[in-house]
């Protein structure tokens, strides 16, 4: 909220330095985002008044001005604008002024620019006359006439030879505040006073809303009004006026609204505008002739209408969206957009003006609906006091009459089925000072609520609170314990540390996640986070197959965009994506980990069921150095770490996430903990990744459960341990880890571990064809193994293998 200083002081006095008033306000729970200084940066600047416009001798598209800055003689400018006259008053900067730019048709300079005389094709130029823009003013809120051209200033108040930062009244800054949801009132330089007034103990003083003259004719005379969704629209109210005379505002509203962030337009529409700023409740101005039947309906749309806004853009409605129609058609969206056939021209001599309130719901679903916020549908959707509708009706009905744009006629027309009750909330005394900390007296208590226009009683202990209708955040003790403590000043509040007996600490999965985490990095690897909203096309790059319980996604009722339209259901994809970025920034090798939850919905869940939400582990790796070797073995190690006693490595050839032949399923028993392998090479490209990448997905939850971290003891051996080492040469489709349970098997209780320390490929080994070699080490608990007794197991182990598998043992 942009709250001007110079019109804030209409309402209440500030009594103090700007900033101290900012810290006061900071301090009693208004957030500040900025304060802007206008008039920082210009100097040398005047008004002028132009005496004569002659041509150019040199240039057809420049003229020579000879203008009144207040001085003996005229000052002689050359420039190219074309929408002066005699007569006018602009804004001069003279020679050796300093302006903030930026200049037309030049970047800005962020020191600003100084001006000086010099010759434009061969005629002296004194100076340069100045747009907007030129002083600083952003376009979007240059006066509609004046954008794209000199700044004409039409005011009797400013005289040539006044200082610019004067005439103009822009000595004061803008203070731009942050306001929370839950204080819509403060969206308005009413609600800023009353805090402002609040905090520093002035009065508040507010607009003045009767006219000094009305017209005999009344309002009703003209239009009747029904709403047929009171649900939607708890109150309408409008009023007449005639004899309009569509002209430029007044430079203090045009200030006003300027430095408030919104372009001037003409008289009408400004002052719609500026009762929208003042007391936060939007207003629309009919002309009355586009009005059919005289009558205002408010109703929702029907599906598939179609209907054409200010912007001139068609707009495609629905039932959810409310619409203010005359007899025959709609005329408006309600709280969004007026409609192209019912806006105000230059020939318009009577208006309809609309102060309603609507629902904040409908107006939110409505404007995410069309894809269109505004100004208005902002304030709608945060929600507005329907007793504002018929101050803020005759405030824009005074200002009228008071810019002499139009004649206000008798009364109003004001549906008002059920008018909002002020929320009455019984505070106890006692209760505000436990929670704040201190002792506040309740007499204290009292004033600090009735500045901030609270109604109180008390009884003993208890104060019985009536929050004014606009301030809606106001219902529970709670909330009035807040309003004392801010006006109090939480700065005041002395500091204590929380008082309590109970120790924090990690939950056993949490120990766990740590405990894993710590594992893996242990191992090199380095965690990351990605998105958990991603792109439902994101499975598609993983060759996920279609019917895959990887595509349940869980949908965004109201995403971003169709990239974060869903909730992720692995997490491979997300490792791929920042796989392929290290790998485009030339990162020669990378280890990643991510431990994070994912997302399945349940087919046909029905309420209150929900998503299946579990977490999930997946490893990433790629460099020089690393292979399905390196991946298997820190996946061993993080599963031993892990507390899974045997885990088990299976063949798997249908999984298209990896290459065919280099994937393993993960296993337990009859559990399946995951998948890892060498990522499919189509999967890489899909990344722009043109080398080896390795991966693993695995089930945390299902990891978690079948984990066994209990710690055992087991004494040093007493005895030696004996090993033997073999190659055998076995057929390329013989998987390693049947090999091993074979030898397991086999060779009994003697058998300490089996290790594979190779696998070769190559010369001596027939095509078809691989070698593995083992490590078996053999111990005994009670006594020192024997050769012979060594022998003959292993020798039993071979022929195990040569009778099963036709392995031939390779000489080492």
């Amino acid at each position: 909220m942009l709250v001007p200083i110079k019109w804030l002081r209409e309402y209440t006095d500030v009594n103090v330095p700007v900033d101290k008033w900012v810290d006061g306000m900071v301090l009693s729970g208004t957030n500040l985002e900025s304060v802007e200084y206008w008039h920082k940066g210009i100097s040398g600047v005047v008004v002028g008044q132009i005496l004569s416009i002659e041509p150019h001798p040199n240039a057809g598209k420049l003229v020579v001005c000879q203008v009144n800055v207040g001085q003996e003689e005229p000052v002689q400018i050359v420039t190219g604008a074309d929408n002066m006259k005699e007569g006018d008053k602009v804004v001069v900067a003279l020679d050796g002024a300093h302006i903030p730019g930026p200049l037309h048709g030049k970047p800005k300079n962020p020191d600003g620019e100084i001006i000086r005389a010099g010759e434009l094709r061969g005629v002296v130029s004194n100076g340069m006359m100045c747009g907007c823009q030129e002083l600083g003013f952003p376009d979007k809120i240059v006066p509609v006439r004046d954008k794209d051209g000199l700044w004409i200033l039409d005011d009797e108040c400013f005289v040539p030879g006044t200082d610019i930062v004067e005439a103009l009244g822009i000595e004061e800054p803008t203070v731009d505040f942050e306001i929370t949801p839950n204080r819509p009132d403060c969206l308005a330089m009413l609600g800023v006073a009353r805090e402002s007034a609040a905090t520093f103990g002035t009065k508040l003083r507010y607009p003045e809303t009767v006219c000094a003259k009305v017209a005999p004719e009344e309002s009703k005379d003209y239009i009747q009004v029904e709403i047929r969704k009171p649900e939607l629209c708890p109150r309408y109210c409008c009023r007449v006026i005639k004899d309009i005379k569509i002209a430029q505002s007044p430079w203090w509203m045009q200030r006003s609204l300027m430095l408030a962030g919104m372009r001037p337009i003409n008289n009408i529409v400004d002052i719609t505008n500026y009762v929208m700023l003042e007391y936060g409740q939007p207003l629309h101005a009919f002309d009355i002739r586009t009005v059919r039947g005289g009558k205002i309906i408010v109703d929702t749309a029907k599906n598939g209408d179609k209907f054409t806004t200010l912007d001139g853009v068609e707009r495609e409605l629905s039932d959810s969206i409310l619409m203010i129609n005359d007899a025959e058609r709609p005329i408006a969206i309600a709280g969004i957009m007026g409609g192209l056939d019912s806006e105000i021209e230059a020939d318009t001599n009577m208006v309809l003006v609309e102060s309603a309130n609507f629902s904040g719901d409908c107006i939110r679903a409505g404007s995410r609906k069309l894809n269109h916020r505004t100004e208005a549908s902002g304030r709608f959707e945060k929600g507005i006091d329907p007793n504002l509708a018929k101050d803020a009706c005759d405030r824009f009905c005074y200002l009228v009459e008071l810019l002499g744009a139009g004649t206000v006629l008798t009364g109003d027309v004001d549906c008002y089925p059920e008018p909002a009750k002020p929320a009455v909330t019984r505070v106890r005394a006692s209760r505000i000072n436990k929670v704040i900390g201190i002792d506040i007296p309740v007499q204290q208590m009292v004033s600090y609520l009735n500045a901030l226009e609270i109604k109180t009683e008390v009884d003993g202990d208890v104060i019985t609170c009536t929050a004014p209708t606009v301030r809606q955040d106001l219902h529970i003790e709670e909330d009035y314990v807040e309003e004392v403590a801010r006006m109090y000043g939480y700065d005041k509040i002395p500091v204590t540390l929380p008082k309590g007996s109970i120790a924090g600490g990690l939950t056993a999965e949490q120990k766990y996640r740590v405990m894993v985490k710590d594992t893996l990095r242990a191992l090199g690897f380095s965690e990351i986070m990605t998105y958990s909203f991603v792109s439902p096309k994101a499975v598609d790059k993983v060759n996920e197959r279609e019917n895959s319980y990887f595509r349940q996604f869980v949908k965004l009722i109201n995403p971003l965009g169709e990239d974060t339209s869903v909730m992720r259901t692995m997490l491979l994809p997300g490792m791929m994506e920042v796989l392929g970025t290290n790998m485009s920034r030339n990162i020669p090798a990378v280890r990643f980990f991510e431990l994070g939850n994912t997302f399945i919905d349940v087919p046909d869940r029905k309420e209150p069921e929900l998503p299946t939400e579990k977490y999930s582990l997946c490893l990433g790796l790629f460099g020089e150095k690393e292979n399905f070797y390196t991946l298997k073995g820190a996946v061993e190690q993080l599963l031993r770490a892990a507390g899974i006693r045997e885990p088990e490595y299976r063949a798997e050839k249908f999984d298209k996430r990896f290459h065919p032949g280099r994937c393993a399923a993960i296993e337990c028993g009859i559990y399946s903990l995951g998948a890892m392998g060498q990522v499919h090479p189509e999967v890489c490209a899909a990344y722009g990744i043109d080398q080896p990448v390795y991966a693993a997905e695995i089930d945390f939850e299902m990891l978690k459960e079948l984990a066994d971290i209990s710690v055992r003891y087991t004494p040093l051996p007493k005895f030696p341990a004996m090993s033997r080492d073999f190659a055998m040469v076995v057929k390329e489709e013989i998987e390693v880890g049947k090999l091993e349970e074979l030898i397991k098997k086999t060779a009994g209780d003697l058998l300490e571990s089996v290790t594979l320390f190779d696998v070769y490929r190559g010369a001596n080994i027939p095509e078809g064809s691989k070698s593995v070699a083992f490590n078996l080490s053999y111990r005994a608990a009670d006594r020192t193994l024997k050769e012979a007794e060594v022998s003959e197991i292993n020798t039993g182990v071979l022929k195990a293998l040569k009778d099963r598998f036709d392995a031939v043992l390779r000489e080492m």
